[in-house]
Parts: C-alpha cells; sequence; structure tokens
C-alpha cells in the first residue's frame, strides 16, 4: 500500500511541476508579446504611404536585385522633375475632387469638373513613370525585368485600394 501511495505521489508531484512550467512559457509568452506590441513603432496603413513618384519607384525598387534597383534609381534621378511635377497635379487634382465633394452646398457640376482635372492630370504623371520605367528596365537583367513584369505584387485583400 505505501508503495502505491508513493508513486502517486511521485507521479502527482511530476504532473504539478509539468503545469507549472507550462503556465509560465504561456504567461512569458502572453508578457513577450503585450510588450513587444506596446514597444513597436505603429505600422503605418496604406492609406498613409507617401503619395510621391519617388516613393513609386522606391516601392518599385524594393524586390529588385540592386543592381537593377539602382539603374530604375537613375533613370528617375534623370526625370524626376517631370515625374514629381506630374505627380503634384495629380495629387492637387484629387485634393480638388475631395474639396468638392466635402463643399455645401454641394455642386455637381464642380465635382465633374474636378474629375476631369483628374482624368487629364492621371496620363501626364503615367506617361512620366512608364518612360522612366521603360528606360530603366532596357538596362536591367532579366531576373530585374521579371521582378519588375510582377509589380504591382498581388493584394492580400481588395478593400486597401
Amino acid at each position: 500500500m505505501t508503495m502505491t501511495m508513493e508513486l502517486q505521489d511521485r507521479s502527482a508531484r511530476w504532473w504539478l511541476i509539468g503545469s507549472l512550467a507550462l503556465n509560465l512559457l504561456f504567461i512569458g509568452t502572453i508578457g513577450t508579446l503585450a510588450v513587444r506590441h506596446a514597444l513597436a513603432p505603429p505600422q503605418p496603413s496604406a492609406t498613409e504611404r507617401p503619395r510621391t513618384a519617388a516613393a513609386r519607384i522606391e516601392r518599385l525598387a524594393a524586390p529588385l536585385p540592386p543592381a537593377d534597383a539602382e539603374k530604375l534609381r537613375a533613370a528617375f534621378r534623370a526625370r524626376e522633375a517631370v515625374a514629381e511635377g506630374g505627380r503634384e497635379g495629380l495629387n492637387r487634382a484629387f485634393e480638388r475632387t475631395q474639396a468638392a465633394m466635402r463643399a455645401e452646398p454641394f455642386d455637381a457640376a464642380q465635382l465633374r469638373a474636378a474629375f476631369g482635372e483628374v482624368r487629364a492630370a492621371r496620363p501626364v504623371y503615367e506617361q512620366a513613370m512608364q518612360e522612366i520605367i521603360a528606360s530603366a528596365a532596357g538596362e536591367m537583367s532579366r531576373e530585374g525585368r521579371a521582378r519588375l513584369s510582377e509589380w504591382p505584387s498581388p493584394r492580400t485583400s481588395t478593400n486597401t485600394r
């Protein structure tokens, strides 16, 4: 009888030690995640990304091999003024669209005119960016062009646009 009690006491002790170790593991994991969340810098949301030609070039260059990324940046630097000017014009047109939507009293004609400004500004910007990409792509490696052809990367959600 004492042998049976002794075995039960030992197994109960091991279960207790195992349970305590598992609880400490869970508490440590939760504590670490909480501290990391509290100390980590906030991640920018999709709408907070800079709306400049330079930022777009950097997003394009990020997945490229370093030599090809530098070729893209060099092509951008050569045409930076035109590209940034086109982007600023497009941004101003978007701002006028937002202002027309928020205006009280609402004026549909003003909104249509703002939409027309966006339609006119977008091709100027896109043509400048396409010229940059085309001139850089001619100098890139096959791998760089292949990676560039995959841009934009697939979105995880269709609502991030």
